[in-house]
Order: structure tokens, then sequence, then C-alpha cells
């Protein structure tokens, strides 16, 4: 067990002080509250200070207090969006989820919002363009188009989108939509093709059928 500060390792806190009322409760010597008092509270003046990072702050706290274990994720995500008065709502979802997304559509049109979206592949950018080897797709020998979370991110903020939806972006191609997203965002849907889209089953099952997955392995190099 650690017992000094060498940056943020949370998840080995027992004690939870942060959660408490300040002074009740010692932190261990690991916790970044008395490490890194003077950055944190820098960020403490950011929400008293930028008006619209409060308010964003704010109406996320009154929507989980709000629906605490009786809304969904879906209905959080329209509460959220009725407190911060946004009407145009962006959907940006993978091609292989048309179904969940056009039903993701159906109920926030029925709560009364707009709702644009756009699929992974829209732009038909060839991946051979960007430098994939045929050997490297997904499957060889055909016309693959690359995954354009950039151009997904470029129309919704065309459409003037408020308020935008990832439901199952690729892991990295979900980082480049909200690297460019114009619009706050969040995610409806995880993907992860084996497990239903229920990627939290390999963490709860990383001591039995998962096993494999906490067993150390070689660091491979990256590839250029």
């Amino acid at each position: 067990m650690m017992t000094e500060y060498a940056g943020p390792t949370c998840v080995l806190c027992g004690v939870k002080a942060c959660t408490a009322e300040p002074e009740t409760k010692t932190p261990p010597g690991f916790c970044p509250m008395p490490a890194e008092a003077e950055l944190l509270a820098e960020v403490e003046q950011t929400y008293l200070e930028r008006d619209d990072i409060k308010r964003l702050a704010l109406e996320s706290a009154r929507t989980e207090a709000a629906g605490y274990c009786r809304s969904t994720r879906v209905e959080e995500i329209m509460d959220f969006a009725r407190r911060m008065g946004f009407h145009r709502l962006g959907i940006a979802h993978c091609v292989g989820l048309m179904q969940e997304s056009r039903a993701a559509r159906d109920i926030f049109v029925a709560g009364g919002f707009e709702v644009f979206t756009v699929c992974c592949k829209a732009g038909s950018i060839d991946k051979e363009k960007l430098g994939i080897r045929d050997e490297e797709k997904v499957r060889p020998g055909q016309y693959e188009a690359m995954c354009s979370p950039v151009g997904q991110a470029a129309l919704l903020a065309k459409a003037g989108t408020d308020f935008n939806v990832v439901i199952g972006l690729c892991v990295g191609h979900d980082s480049l939509f909200f690297m460019h997203s114009k619009a706050p965002a969040t995610v409806l849907v995880a993907k992860d093709r084996v497990l239903g889209h229920n990627p939290v089953a390999a963490l709860y099952t990383s001591h039995s059928y998962y096993r494999r997955l906490t067993e150390q392995k070689p660091r491979k190099e990256s590839q250029p």
C-alpha cells in the first residue's frame, strides 16, 4: 500500500475523506487533497468564477439528485438537457448501432427535442488513404471506410446542436469526437462488441471469467 503521494491513486483509498465534511476524516498519505491543495483550490475557484462551468456543474448535481436510483440514463440526459435549456440534441453513433440510435432519437423527439444524428462512416473516407494496410482491415480484400468522428462533430456543429450524445463510438474514435465537439457531450452507450455493450461486465468478472485481464503482460512497443 502506498503511503506517500506520487500522483493521484484514489482507487486505493479506504477513507474517502473527500466525501465528508472537511477536517472530519484524516486522508491517507497518498491523497491528492493535502498534496495538491493549491491546485484543487484553483479548481474550486474555476467553478465559482466561470459561469459556464458553474452552470453545468450545478445542473449536473441537480440531475443526479432528482433521478438518483430512479431515472435511467436516457431519462437523465433529457432531464439535464431541459435544466440547461438545450433544445437541439445531436447523436454521434456507430453505423452498427443504427437500431439503438433510432430508438434514442424516437425517445428524444417524444421528449420534445429537435434531434440530429450522424453515423460514424459519413464522408466514406478510404482507410487506405490514412495508411491502413489491407491486412489491417476488419475484412481484408474489401473497401472499408474509416470512422470519422471529426466529421460527426463538424456536421453536428453545423446543425447547431446544443448537446451531443455518443452511442457506441469505438475506443479512440470517441476520444476524437470529444476533442472536436463544439457542444458539451455525454455518453449513452459505450461500445463493447463482446459483452453486448456492457463493458463493466469485464470488471465484475475480472477475478473469475476474465481473470486473464489482471495478469501482467510484457509491454508492447507502439506502432509508428
